[in-house]
């Protein structure tokens, strides 16, 4: 952005036009002159050129007085700067794959409409960094914390339920495991994202005794649980009949998750569809914001210099002129 630091100096710049007209006008008459019969004479002395020169030397006056003025007018380049902190979030998701998400409760099921709903929060971070751990009888670590939330939601896309090998539902393992994530992070906040439909049934250590780990390490944790109340269509492959749907009641461990939360300052809540596992999200979301804080700077380069510099040029050059190659010869 140009701007000029004393516009009010401008106004000055009516004098030019002033002055040239008032020459015109009035000043072109006061000069001496001498009256003759015919200029014919006249016209065949050879360089005759004064008046060319006169004008020369009177429109340089005029324009080193133009220069001056907008140069006292101080013109100047802005530049408006902006310095932004954020205190990031560190975010660890921790997600069941479990057979037990395969139900479909939720649409297409469990899994595939968390990994929806988790995309989502995803995209509506922005700074923090976010990792992303899978379990069932095993954590795995699916994406370490990144701010490259293309590569993260790609591996996001590619998870699935785990082999039947590796069934079950180690929950406290597996936040023994984002703990170790989280706890050399210096970020001002860091939480974990837990959803599970189940209870857990594996692993060497129980949920309320990982969640005190994650209190000392000033980690919180909001726990979703995830799932239908009564009974969930769960798909079977039958050898005889194909796919077929069988009815099974949801075991949802509540008080645990709810325990897990509390313990460390976090919140649990209940999915019991889609819409509601959405609506969970954004609560997060909006409880865990990024703090920013932004400064604004004003930044000037005064460019005068660039107008007084050929003033001073055309002073000097004029006055040398004159007093040497239009000097009067007596």
């Amino acid at each position: 952005m140009f701007e000029f630091a004393n516009p009010w100096i401008l106004v000055f710049g009516l004098l030019i036009p002033l002055g040239f007209w008032w020459q015109k006008r009035w000043g072109e008459k006061r000069e001496g002159t001498i009256q003759i019969s015919t200029i014919e004479s006249v016209k065949r002395i050879s360089g005759l050129s004064g008046n060319r020169k006169v004008k020369g030397l009177r429109l340089v006056k005029l324009a080193v007085l133009a220069l001056l003025i907008m140069a006292m007018a101080r013109p100047r380049a802005v530049m408006d700067l902006t310095e932004t902190s954020v205190n990031v979030v560190d975010i660890n998701l921790i997600l069941d794959i479990s057979s037990s998400m395969r139900a479909e409760d939720f649409k297409p099921n469990r899994l595939e409409a968390a990994k929806a709903t988790a995309w989502k929060f995803i995209e509506d971070r922005e700074g923090d960094r976010i990792g992303l751990l899978v379990f069932a009888g095993e954590s795995y670590i699916q994406c370490p914390l990144t701010i490259d939330y293309e590569v993260l939601l790609d591996l996001l896309d590619q998870v699935g339920i785990v082999e039947e090998t590796h069934d079950g539902t180690a929950i406290g393992m597996a936040i023994a495991h984002g703990i170790n994530r989280l706890r050399g992070s210096e970020a001002k906040s860091r939480i974990m994202v837990l959803l599970s439909d189940g209870s857990n049934n594996t692993g060497e250590l129980d949920p309320i005794t990982s969640a005190g780990f994650a209190k000392e390490y000033d980690i919180r944790i909001y726990a979703i649980g995830v799932g239908s109340r009564g009974n969930a269509p769960f798909p079977v492959d039958d050898p005889v009949l194909g796919k077929r749907y069988v009815q099974v009641p949801v075991e949802m461990d509540e008080q645990t998750l709810q325990k897990v939360a509390e313990t460390t300052g976090g919140q649990y809540f209940r999915a019991t569809d889609e819409e509601r596992l959405a609506e969970i999200y954004e609560e997060i979301n909006g409880l865990e914001r990024s703090e920013i804080s932004v400064k604004q700077f004003r930044e000037y380069r005064e460019l005068f210099g660039w107008l007084l510099i050929p003033a001073v040029a055309l002073v000097m050059g004029t006055a040398f002129v004159s007093q040497n190659i239009f000097r009067k010869r007596v």
